[in-house]
């Protein structure tokens, strides 16, 4: 069973930069897409970012597109969400989720494997 731990989350103000962790283990983290999702308080959860399991292909939700990086070390079995120039509207807990397939990663079904979140505050 795969294990999936988020950490660095935090309060920052709007400006600032955050880098969010994901730690995987139980499994084999280099078969794995690995995506970001978010949720803010009374919203549905929704797409922040994904990285397939070669590391070279990443899709971004539009709202974060020149904000957020999104990259995976397969040596450590972590993967990374960079986020710089955060708004108020980021504000939300940020979920990582890992999945055995290639495609769809935008969507929540193809993920296997989900985190307990970490909780990220933007300050204006």
């Amino acid at each position: 069973q795969v294990r999936v731990v988020e950490s660095g989350g935090g309060l920052v103000q709007a400006g600032g930069s955050l880098r969010l962790s994901c730690a995987a283990s139980g499994g084999t983290f280099g078969s794995l897409s690995m995506g970001w999702f978010r949720q803010a308080p009374g919203k549905e959860r929704e797409f922040v970012a994904a990285v397939r399991r070669n590391g070279a292909t990443t899709v971004y939700a539009d709202s974060v597109k020149g904000r957020f990086t999104i990259s995976r070390d397969n040596a450590k079995n972590t993967v990374f969400l960079q986020m710089n120039n955060l708004r108020p509207a980021d504000t939300a807990v940020y979920y990582c989720a890992g999945s055995f397939s290639n495609y769809g990663l935008t969507e929540e079904s193809p993920y296997n494997y989900w985190g307990q979140g970490t909780q990220v505050t933007v300050s204006s």
